[in-house]
């Protein structure tokens, strides 16, 4: 097995505060929130340690608050919520640290939860401050990071607490991404097909150069796919394009052209219209006909129908990043297809793992993430592990060895 960190099974937590960073940074409308797929996901985790005799004090981020209160990105809410999926009372306080929440932890009985105010309204949080760290650290016997989706970031709550616990433990949704992703990247199984899509090119471009010697065929669209394709020559009208990338563009696709790692396979068509809104007028044209006044939104169903035989084909597949800009209608089909292709590959024994953020949304909004191998919690956490780049809240972990 490839992850080697202590995990809750390992560490005793009867009669113990266990302090567990958590990732509820979930978004919130009229003070409600609106997607609970973060909060259900620690569940396993939270049950785990309450079963055990464990009394929790929760900590999460939610939103940029930069260091200032904001009432609107209050954790309050979010405490609600976990109340109502867990079925249980969670308590909760408006601050992170001092007299407040110590007493509050204090009084926590077994199997009993207290949920801590946004850590990022307080400014140590993202400086990994070591007095906040030490503060944070008050609160807890043991400490948990369940929170793949921030352990990219070396914060307070995700580094410097780890200095103050004899051990530091990965709850069940930290070792469950890391296994997934990490087993994909040592020992996969072929076909493996990456699918990289998203807005800018410079956001995954290391993810390319990383990936492009470990799997067998990297497609690309978004609207990144423009710049590869400007690279080449064709016409992309007003389609995003990355000027500053365009050699290196060039470069990576001169490279698989002449056999230097996976097959590149870029649109062969796309839908085009003047402007972003929903419902807009659009066309769907080939690469070579990009109209000068119109702006590439979409892969088109010729694309669509190349790449389909790749993913069925595919033993091994990770996905990052929407096809097109699947928030604005209709410029959802391409993306919601490939989350159905994606769903029927893995129905049929393909290991699949969609990396986060909007490929994340786009799955759930398809209704198809049940049946996917794996969906990542962490967007920025996952391209930064599929670069191979090591993760600092995870690097701070004990190590099972």
């Amino acid at each position: 097995m490839i992850f080697d960190k202590l995990t809750i099974d390992d560490i005793e937590v009867s009669g113990q505060l266990v302090l567990v960073r958590v990732d509820f940074n979930v978004p919130l409308a009229a003070g409600a929130v609106t997607d609970s797929t973060r909060i259900e996901a620690t569940l396993p985790t939270l049950r785990t340690l309450l079963e055990r005799g464990g009394r929790i004090v929760l900590m999460s981020h939610l939103g940029r608050p930069k260091g200032k209160h904001d009432p609107n990105l209050s954790l309050r809410p979010v405490a609600g919520r976990l109340q109502e999926v867990m079925e249980l009372p969670v308590a909760f306080v408006d601050t992170c640290t001092g007299e407040g929440p110590e007493e509050a932890a204090t009084r926590l009985g077994k199997g009993e939860i207290l949920l801590l105010e946004n850590l990022r309204f307080h400014s140590g949080e993202e400086a990994n401050d070591p007095d906040f760290s030490e503060a944070l650290a008050r609160l807890g016997d043991v400490y948990v990071n369940d929170a793949f989706g921030s352990a990219h970031r070396a914060h307070a709550s995700t580094v410097g607490v780890t200095r103050h616990f004899d051990k530091c433990a990965a709850g069940y949704l930290m070792a469950r991404e890391l296994e997934y992703l990490g087993n994909a990247l040592a020992d996969p199984a072929r076909p493996f097909v990456a699918v990289l899509g998203g807005a800018k090119i410079s956001g995954k471009i290391d993810v390319i150069e990383a990936l492009r010697f470990k799997v067998d065929r990297l497609l690309i669209g978004g609207g990144m796919a423009y710049t590869f394709l400007a690279a080449r020559g064709y016409p992309v009208g007003g389609s995003l394009v990355d000027e500053e990338r365009l050699d290196m563009a060039r470069n990576l696709l001169d490279a698989a052209e002449a056999g230097e790692g996976a097959t590149i396979h870029l649109p062969v068509d796309v839908a085009v219209a003047g402007e972003i809104e929903p419902g807009v007028p659009y066309e769907v044209v080939l690469i070579d006909a990009i109209p000068a006044d119109m702006v590439g939104l979409d892969v088109g169903g010729g694309t669509l129908e190349q790449w389909r035989p790749m993913i069925a084909g595919a033993k091994t597949i990770v996905w990052n990043g929407p096809l097109g800009v699947f928030e604005v209608p209709p410029f959802d089909t391409a993306t919601v297809e490939l989350a159905h292709m994606i769903a029927g590959a893995t129905d049929d024994g393909a290991i699949s793992i969609i990396g986060g953020g909007d490929s994340a949304a786009a799955v759930a909004a398809a209704g198809l993430s049940d049946r996917m191998s794996h969906v990542s919690t962490g967007g920025g956490a996952s391209l930064e592990f599929l670069e191979g780049k090591e993760l600092p809240g995870v690097v701070v972990l004990s190590n099972r060895s």
